[in-house]
């Protein structure tokens, strides 16, 4: 059980270049319990506007939040929590959130990643980037992924906050930020910027867990490290999945997720300034 949940860390862990953000030390929120856990707000879009501060939030897993911690949620009144990971996982180790926070567990596509990941031990040098790009590509289950996250930002009351999350707050969760900051105008380049900043928040987490696939494992250093890194290809990756399949992410938003022009309207007048 032990190397399966380091393998399903892997898909959602970064390590290597720091993609420091300028305002990272407005956006962390320091937790004990928690790491990569990071406010979404302070983005500008391509009309100028900003995405708000305070109202939506990205993590790695939330199972170990300290009394402490559950303080830090409740005064910033974080009261929605959309949990990215598979059955389990999350039975594995369970969200420890305030009581009476609005949990929903979208699980799709997630269940599936020990089989994903057979044959891992085998790959060598740049396979770890092959495995990723792969991932990244399918398509299949983001929809049924992405929907209730989706669904939970439109019902978000004004004035509480939400946390979305899936084991390492970088894969799962990265597509999730993507695809909101997008729904909201923020430009691509910034968007790759909040992805890749993962290898900042979890710098001596990733190496911690590296070492442990290299030497529990006997997993290939070179695979290992690509599993690790957020890397701007595999963002890329779902994009362009994505508008192969649909045409284009506008297209995907509104056919797949859901989201009509109101709700589009909607998200950002609840999210912009």
């Amino acid at each position: 059980m032990k190397k399966l949940q380091l393998l399903l860390a892997a898909v959602c862990v970064a390590t290597g270049v720091k993609a420091q953000i300028a305002d990272s030390a407005k956006r962390k929120v320091e937790l004990q319990g928690a790491v990569n856990f990071r406010d979404l707000g302070g983005y500008t879009t391509t009309d100028g506007h900003h995405v708000k501060w305070g109202e939506v939030y990205r993590s790695a897993d939330i199972s170990k939040l300290t009394d402490g911690d559950l303080v830090v949620l409740k005064d910033k009144k974080i009261t929605y929590d959309v949990d990215l990971r598979g059955h389990g996982e999350s039975a594995q180790a369970p969200d420890r959130v305030n009581p009476g926070t609005n949990y929903i567990l979208a699980p799709a596509g997630s269940d599936n990643l020990n089989e994903w990941m057979k044959g891992i031990a085998h790959l060598k040098g740049k396979g770890g980037d092959s495995l990723m790009v792969d991932f990244y590509s399918k398509t299949d289950s983001l929809a049924a992924r992405y929907k209730p996250f989706f669904g939970k930002l439109l019902e978000l009351p004004a004035g509480e906050g939400l946390v979305f999350h899936c084991t390492a707050g970088k894969d799962r969760t990265g597509i999730a930020a993507a695809l909101l900051l997008y729904s909201l105008g923020v430009p691509y380049d910034t968007i790759l910027k909040d992805y890749e900043a993962t290898n900042y928040y979890r710098a001596a987490e990733n190496k911690k867990a590296t070492t442990g696939m290299v030497m529990a494992m006997h997993i290939d250093k070179d695979v290992a490290n690509g599993m690790m890194q957020a890397k701007p290809e595999y963002l890329d990756a779902t994009f362009t999945a994505i508008k192969k399949q649909y045409g284009s992410i506008d297209n995907y938003l509104k056919t797949q997720i859901g989201l009509s022009d109101k709700d589009i309207k909607k998200l950002k007048k609840k999210f912009l300034d």
